[in-house]
């Protein structure tokens, strides 16, 4: 969990900004929340190496470099992660890539005190993501620090049977775009992977565009709702300086996070889909509960939507307590064998099932 300038800012980054956004993370809750990572990604660093051949922070937009803005983070309690790319230039173009570079770098890197490593797909050799991106893997264990590794390959090379093996997390889709089609579109190719997640290694849809403006609030809770069942990284993506209550609120959630965080760590997925509109998803959490998300992709019109216990991983004939993450608030009476519930277009309603007993028995 924590916060990456792309989908905001894109290129458009520098110490103050980066500065002001730590402050803005703890003076919005949102750190205490969960989120502390606060990452930089693309057009951080100077066009060209240092003649030893070292990548160094553009002096324009990081003059104090980067050791001191980690060394700020750090005293705020959180981390930093940066960015590079398994090529020989960045995305952007405007940095150096690591590829043949991947051990001097990877020692940079933790010199700084880097937390967190977004390692990109630009501008490659040729050869194959099953080669350069281990050679970072391997470059970053050595250093001896913990540095979280986030393969963003873009699901190639079927990226999930092998990327737990090299990473924390890995990109199982292209970018993600600031609209509900691409956001769907994220999350449906993710599920096809949901079977190699597990804790330290997790699929990665793309971070979040909650509160960037693309999309209506609604729509963002199912962003984020789909996401936090989907244990994804929860990676803030917009202007947490200028945050609207109603976005502080989508993204900050302890509910919906705790789905997310569970110890158990098992990726929920898709298990019913009717007429191309209507999907149930659900997955099992800690303490023999249960995620289940119904969610109405279609355009208008609200739909009734059922979660079967045999589609939900439910045994049957057991009773549960289904409460209503974003209302707060425990429907009343229990659920034996299925729960059904009102769904508006392009919104999703997202419960936790508790067992409180077997169908029939009466409350001690």
């Amino acid at each position: 969990m924590g916060w990456n300038s792309w989908n905001h800012f894109g290129c458009n980054i520098n110490e103050n900004t980066i500065r002001s956004t730590v402050d803005a993370l703890i003076s919005t809750g949102l750190t205490k929340a969960g989120y502390t990572y606060v990452n930089l990604d693309d057009c951080w660093a100077d066009y060209q190496r240092t003649k030893e051949g070292y990548i160094a922070a553009d002096p324009k937009k990081f003059p104090s470099g980067i050791k001191a803005l980690a060394d700020y983070v750090h005293s705020k309690g959180l981390k930093l992660g940066i960015y590079s790319s398994a090529g020989t230039r960045t995305c952007s173009k405007t940095m150096p890539g690591s590829l043949g570079y991947e051990d001097i770098d990877a020692k940079t890197f933790a010199s700084w005190g880097v937390d967190y490593l977004k390692y990109d797909n630009c501008n490659s050799d040729g050869s194959s993501e099953t080669v350069r991106f281990p050679k970072m893997s391997f470059a970053l264990r050595k250093t001896g620090r913990p540095i979280f590794y986030s393969i963003c390959e873009w699901g190639q090379r079927n990226v999930a049977t092998w990327g737990g093996q090299y990473g924390n997390s890995w990109r199982t889709t292209g970018d993600i775009n600031d609209s509900w089609a691409s956001m769907l579109s994220n999350i449906d190719s993710n599920d096809a992977s949901a079977s190699y997640a597990k804790p330290g290694g997790w699929n990665d849809p793309d971070m979040l565009e909650v509160g960037n403006g693309g999309m209506t609030n609604d729509e963002y809770v199912v962003h984020i709702s789909l996401w936090a069942i989907a244990k994804a990284p929860l990676i803030i993506g917009c202007d947490v300086r200028s945050i609207s209550r109603e976005t502080l609120e989508i993204l900050s959630n302890p509910e919906v996070i705790a789905i997310n965080q569970d110890p158990l760590g098992v990726q929920g997925k898709k298990v019913r889909k009717y007429d191309n509109e209507i999907e149930v998803w659900a997955g099992p959490l800690s303490q023999q509960r249960t995620a289940v998300l119904l969610l109405n992709r279609g355009a208008t019109g609200s739909r009734q939507i059922t979660a079967a216990w045999q589609d939900i991983g439910v045994g049957p004939g057991v009773a549960v307590e289904a409460k209503n993450v974003w209302l707060h608030a425990t429907a009343p009476g229990r659920f034996t064998g299925s729960l059904t519930a009102e769904v508006a277009a392009h919104l999703c309603k997202l419960f936790v099932l508790t067992p409180v007993g077997r169908a029939g028995e009466e409350r001690s």
